[in-house]
C-alpha cells in the first residue's frame, strides 16, 4: 500500500496527507454538498433552462466550482441548454472547450503573427550573418 505525501489543499490551503484528490477531506465533502445541492437545482424541470449564474445564485455554489463539475462531466449541458461555461479569455458563456470561437481566432491570429514576425527575423539574422561572411572573406582576399 503506497502512503501518501504531505501536501496542501488547493481550496482552504491546509496541509494533509494527499493520496488520490489534491484536496482535504473537509474540502472533498463540501464540493461534494455544493455538487448534491446544483444536481438536485437542475433535475427540476422548471430550473433545466437556467444559466451558470442562476445556478450559481440559486445553491450558493460559485460559478467556478460549477464550471468545475461541468468539465469533469458531472453536470451535463446536454439537458440544460441555457447552461454554459465562462470562456477563459473574454468570460461569454460557452458550451465546448474553454475559449470562445472569437477568442480562439484572436488567438491563433496573434500566433500566425508571432510565427511571421519569428521567421522574418531568423531570415535577417541570416542574411547578416552572410554578409559578415562575405564582408570577412573580402577582407580576408583583400590582405
Amino acid at each position: 500500500m503506497a502512503l501518501g505525501k504531505l501536501a496542501n489543499c488547493s481550496r482552504c490551503d491546509a496541509l494533509f496527507v494527499q493520496t488520490v484528490r489534491d484536496i482535504c477531506p473537509k474540502c472533498y465533502q463540501q464540493v461534494e454538498q455544493e455538487y448534491d445541492k446544483c444536481a438536485r437545482f437542475l433535475r427540476k424541470r422548471e430550473n433545466r433552462g437556467a444559466t451558470i449564474h442562476q445556478v450559481s445564485e440559486a445553491t450558493g455554489v460559485s460559478v467556478k466550482q460549477i464550471t468545475k463539475f461541468i468539465k469533469e462531466g458531472r453536470i451535463s449541458i446536454e439537458g440544460n441548454p441555457n447552461l454554459g461555461y465562462p470562456c477563459e479569455v473574454c468570460g461569454i458563456l460557452i458550451r465546448v472547450g474553454n475559449v470562445c470561437d472569437n477568442c480562439l481566432k484572436g488567438l491563433k491570429h496573434e500566433i500566425s503573427q508571432q510565427l511571421e514576425l519569428d521567421q522574418r527575423l531568423e531570415e535577417d539574422a541570416r542574411a547578416r550573418q552572410a554578409g559578415a561572411i562575405a564582408y570577412q572573406r573580402k577582407k580576408n582576399h583583400d590582405e
